[in-house]
């Protein structure tokens, strides 16, 4: 009879540790180095302004700190030591994580314990493994030309071109294949803001993604642009907005739509805009009779910036803005960097984007012509 009894009894006990997850975090520091008792360390993590901001902070006992918690998904957050230069990059989830570092190298401290961090290990592990042989070759290449042997400084030039384009598709690789990994996500944001892929393709990335990462703060924020995207990729009816004109006056784009429009985000501090601009008034004189209208949205912060510039550069068209930099009309237009500019249809239908030069005359020339 007991017999019978000792198998379910162990088999409801595998069950129940299989189910259970923890219920909060425990971060427990290690940090070698003279430094005194009571030294602060501080938890902080970004805001949406990409500020720092503190979640919590504790003192240094022994050399020893730690943090409890809980997290109701991964999330990067930063540990900063009282006094003592950089910060440690940790992956608060719920679990046991283990933080230990040198005083004097914060930046190559050995995080573990938790799923996350352990993928977050590895990819800085093969991360500084690019950077370590980067250094080697680059002092190779140092000693070779010292010596003037040629042949050498050829063959170290050709593994080196190599890693390049080995080290350009590390992180896009990891992101492929840990969809699990909340570093992947954070790499496919970085993609997003940079644009250095298709827009299709960093869909596609994002896609990939297990569901649980897609939940978190980076998840949501990568959907978030992803949808502002699509809302304004080539086909799309460009969102309505309004603003203030330079005189006050409150104007909207659907008012101001001609056969073809330019939506031009630019401002007087963007050196590339005001190089730009002399080509924008050219095609703007040439083509407004045949019906282009430009609509000029500045992301000033000064308004008699703002207005000294469409006074020297002569821009005579309609202008709007808010002067509160990249604000809400950049942020629904996914405008991170300008000059930015959308060619729209009479219908308001986005046909083109970010033309600049000989392409931005010779595409208002197909369509006007």
């Amino acid at each position: 009879m007991m017999k019978k009894i000792v198998l379910p009894v162990l088999l409801l006990g595998i069950l129940m540790a299989c189910n259970t997850s923890p219920e909060g975090f425990k971060l427990e520091g290690t940090l070698n180095g003279e430094i005194e008792n009571g030294t602060q360390v501080f938890l902080k993590k970004t805001d949406e302004a990409n500020q720092l901001i503190e979640i919590d902070t504790t003192t240094i006992e022994n050399g020893k700190f730690t943090f409890t918690g809980s997290s109701s998904m991964p999330e990067l957050h930063y540990l900063l030591v009282n006094s003592v230069r950089g910060n440690i990059p940790v992956i608060i989830e719920n679990g046991n994580i283990e933080v230990s570092a040198q005083k004097d190298s914060l930046a190559f401290a050995k995080i573990e314990g938790t799923l996350q961090n352990d993928l977050f290990a590895d990819f800085l592990q093969d991360s500084r493994s690019l950077a370590q042989r980067a250094r080697s070759m680059s002092d190779e290449m140092r000693n070779a030309s010292g010596v003037q042997d040629t042949a050498s400084m050829a063959s170290l030039r050709d593994e080196y071109f190599e890693l390049q384009e080995e080290a350009k598709t590390f992180e896009l690789k990891f992101a492929k294949e840990n969809p699990d990994a909340l570093i992947s996500a954070l790499i496919i944001e970085k993609v997003l803001t940079t644009k250095v892929l298709p827009e299709k393709e960093i869909q596609e990335l994002y896609d990939a993604l297990s569901p649980k990462i897609k939940e978190t703060v980076v998840g949501q924020r990568i959907k978030g642009k992803l949808d502002k995207l699509v809302n304004t990729s080539i086909g799309a009816k460009a969102p309505n907005f309004s603003a203030p004109t330079p005189t006050g006056d409150e104007l909207a784009l659907n008012d101001v739509l001609g056969k073809v429009t330019i939506v031009d985000f630019w401002a007087a501090w963007c050196k590339p805009c005001r190089a730009e601009n002399p080509n924008v008034v050219q095609v703007y004189n040439k083509y407004h009779d045949k019906g282009l209208n430009i609509l000029g949205v500045s992301l000033d912060r000064r308004a008699e910036d703002w207005t000294k510039a469409i006074e020297e550069d002569g821009l005579v068209w309609n202008h709007v803005s808010n002067i509160k930099y990249f604000d809400e009309i950049a942020e629904l237009y996914n405008v991170r960097a300008i000059p930015a500019t959308f060619i729209l249809d009479e219908n308001g239908v986005i046909i083109a984007k970010d033309l600049r030069g000989p392409a931005l005359e010779n595409k208002i020339s197909e369509l006007l012509q």
